[in-house]
């Protein structure tokens, strides 16, 4: 990469106007593109988007770079954002006339994490319930943010690099891209799921199973056999 040690302001006008024109184009190319659109002052509306941007927001190492990524991502910059397994791929408008792509890494949640998150969101189904919905029931919260056992990534869980020529540690591509991320898991829950790299049904489908055993030996009845997932599965429309 090479070295731009100062990089030339460029007012909030001329962010959001080239923005605008390259995501006209960016659609006319390809109708599969999936923009980040801020509407509001609120880069996130809901728990989970909330909740993605305050963890990042906690680390020392991050502090200085993510101001610059929140106005980019303000103006919508960020023209195209996918989660998959593990990792984020995204094209974000910068100074330049083609976009920058940004690619970023997250590790998987270790098996250990996983297992604990299991453990203790089993008979909550409930709260999971709400949970696939998009809402948090707070008493799962401290389950998810715990620093030493949830399942936000540290940034040394976060890798991550721009096509762009900024030297810096973090550049702003970067930081609204993570911040792109909020908001779609403001949208859609589950994607923080996949972006772990872990099946999010898998702690319903557990949960679901504690709670109808409990239930069925309550009514006196016996079960000889664990509730095959299929069947969790047509019962709660998962």
């Amino acid at each position: 990469m090479s070295r731009e040690k100062f990089p030339k302001y460029e007012s909030v006008e001329s962010i959001k106007a080239k923005a605008n024109t390259a995501l006209k184009k960016a659609r006319k190319k390809n109708s599969a593109i999936e923009p980040v659109i801020i509407e509001g002052r609120k880069l996130a509306k809901n728990w989970w988007g909330i909740a993605w941007n305050k963890n990042l927001e906690s680390y020392a190492d991050y502090s200085n770079r993510l101001p610059r990524g929140r106005r980019y991502v303000r103006n919508n910059t960020v023209l195209d954002l996918k989660i998959t397994k593990g990792e984020v791929q995204a094209k974000v408008q910068g100074s330049r006339v083609k976009p920058y792509r940004v690619n970023i890494k997250i590790e998987p949640l270790t098996a250990i994490k996983w297992n604990k998150m299991v453990a203790l969101c089993n008979n909550k189904v409930e709260s999971l319930e709400q949970l696939i919905e998009g809402k948090f029931p707070k008493q799962l919260e401290e389950l998810f943010t715990e620093r030493q056992y949830g399942m936000f990534p540290s940034p040394k869980e976060i890798h991550f690099n721009c096509s762009c020529p900024d030297w810096a540690y973090m550049c702003k591509h970067v930081a609204a891209t993570l911040y792109g991320v909020g908001a779609r898991l403001d949208q859609n829950p589950m994607l923080f799921f996949e972006l772990r790299n872990v099946d999010g049904q898998q702690l319903i489908k557990k949960s679901m199973n504690v709670k109808i055993k409990s239930m069925l030996k309550n009514a006196g009845k016996k079960s000889d056999r664990e509730i095959a997932e299929k069947d969790i599965g047509d019962l709660f429309g998962l």
